[in-house]
């Protein structure tokens, strides 16, 4: 069934929405027992979880709280990666063939600037790391601005939903792979009351329903015309969670220090033991501040002695050590704890060599999020043809290029030696190019002005 055959059904709005839910794309739930949040949130792990590891109840009634040692290593791997992606940030480079394309391509990064794009893509990264699906859309507000470079009636913000905040997300492709429709469900509160909506975008329409009334239908106003004549956003996913099939190594060193936590709580204390063949009496202890001594008598080879828990520490170290490098090593993300950078003193290149694999593991993850940002500098262009009638085939032809940098340690250095050499040993930089990187001077113009003074007093000195 077509997008515009559901769009018109008789049946009413439940059965087109009912249709429009249908995925024929394979993304793991983000709620429920067995869901992703479940592996990504560390208070939802099975060790947490008293039915399955409860407390122990004493013969007296009192509840011995075992420990719950809990590691959100999930969160961390999409955390890191959104880091290796974004450390240095996404570029658009822009390839202008005359004037006019130079101003659009002004506008386009001006347009990308305004809505903090870098801290966007942080948390888009993030997110679409952890739950396998974002939606970014793109829309306009009335608003009249001149911030991007030229006077426009119209304000572009952008807005991301996902199951990580409650969304529902439902992407309709054609026979091609081909996007024809998106539909998003979410909640918000009206009049203290929680309403459902029910969007879909196609590339003219924009549809929306509510259940406000108790059952299924349009808003009134809708449906609306797309200005920009495409679906004014961009959807990414992925077939599982950025940490893989790790979870049950994870879960595991939870267990293991869990349960090792107990056997500490119930056995470090130390025990007064005396070992001797007849009975001695203790337990007269005198008062502390008093200024009697305490005096105990042992047979000849009796002894007393504190006895503590001769634990296997490093067996669990070793277990521990194991699959915590077992988990960064199959993911192929560096292990950044300082624990783990100060083991060893390393050289600076040596350092750069740690980031070999996660430089690849970017590489490997960046064909979806190159199509994701490619696709999005398509849209923001439908919305700068709205907002600068005049400069369509501008926009149209100007090219546009986005390059991910995985973020590796870096020395300046050796980048300004490698530039020198590769230009013939000439200046890269001007005086007060390196001044102002400098950043000590209060005023640059007055810093190379008695620069030059000194200068000229060193020449003439020369020949005196």
């Amino acid at each position: 069934m077509t997008i515009e055959e559901i769009l018109q059904m008789k049946e009413g709005s439940e059965k087109a929405i009912s249709a429009l839910k249908k995925k024929s794309i394979c993304i793991p739930s983000w709620d429920g027992k067995d869901g992703l949040k479940s592996q990504y949130d560390p208070r939802l792990h099975p060790v947490m979880d008293r039915n399955i590891y409860p407390d122990i109840v004493e013969d007296d009634g009192k509840i011995d709280f075992v420990p719950r040692i809990a590691l959100g290593f999930q969160k961390l791997a999409a955390k890191r990666m959104s880091e290796l992606v974004n450390g240095i940030p996404v570029r658009r480079i822009y390839k202008p063939e005359n004037d006019r394309q130079k101003e659009v391509a002004t506008w386009l990064e001006k347009i990308f600037n305004r809505n903090r794009i870098d801290s966007v893509n942080i948390e888009r990264c993030r997110t679409l790391f952890s739950c396998c699906e974002i939606f970014t859309i793109w829309y306009a507000v009335e608003q009249p601005t001149d911030t991007y470079g030229f006077d426009s009636k119209l304000k572009v913000r952008c807005r991301t939903y996902s199951p990580m905040n409650g969304d529902s997300l439902y992407p309709m492709f054609d026979e091609y792979g081909d996007l024809v429709a998106m539909s998003i469900g979410y909640k918000r509160m009206k009049d203290e009351r929680e309403v459902n909506y029910f969007d879909t975008y196609t590339k003219t329409k924009h549809y929306r329903w509510s259940d406000e009334g108790g059952s299924w239908n349009l808003v009134e106003g809708m449906p609306e015309e797309i200005k920009i004549k495409k679906i004014p956003g961009v959807y990414c996913f992925r077939p599982e969670p950025i940490w893989e099939e790790t979870s049950s190594n994870v879960f595991e060193m939870e267990w293991s220090l869990s349960r090792d936590g107990h056997y500490l709580k119930k056995n470090s204390k130390p025990v007064f033991a005396v070992f001797a063949d007849e009975v001695i009496a203790y337990g007269d202890s005198k008062d502390e501040n008093g200024s009697g001594k305490d005096v105990m008598q042992y047979p000849k080879d009796g002894r007393a002695e504190y006895v503590t828990w001769q634990q296997a520490i490093e067996n669990l170290k070793f277990y521990i050590n194991e699959l915590r490098s077992l988990y960064f090593t199959q993911l192929q993300l560096p292990d950044w704890s300082y624990e783990k950078m100060s083991q060893v003193a390393m050289s600076g290149e040596s350092r750069k060599q740690l980031f070999i694999d996660s430089m690849l593991k970017v590489k490997d993850e960046s064909g979806r999020l190159l199509e994701f940002f490619d696709r999005e500098v398509n849209v923001v262009k439908g919305w700068l043809k709205v907002m600068a009638p005049g400069y369509e085939k501008d926009i149209d032809a100007l090219q546009v290029e986005v390059v991910i940098t995985p973020f590796s340690i870096t020395d300046e250095k050796d980048t300004v030696s490698n530039l020198l050499l590769a230009n013939g040993n000439k200046p890269i930089m001007s005086q007060r190019e390196s001044i102002e990187e400098y950043g000590h001077s209060d005023d640059v113009d007055q810093t190379m002005k008695e620069i030059a003074e000194e200068s000229k007093q060193d020449i003439f000195e020369q020949y005196q």
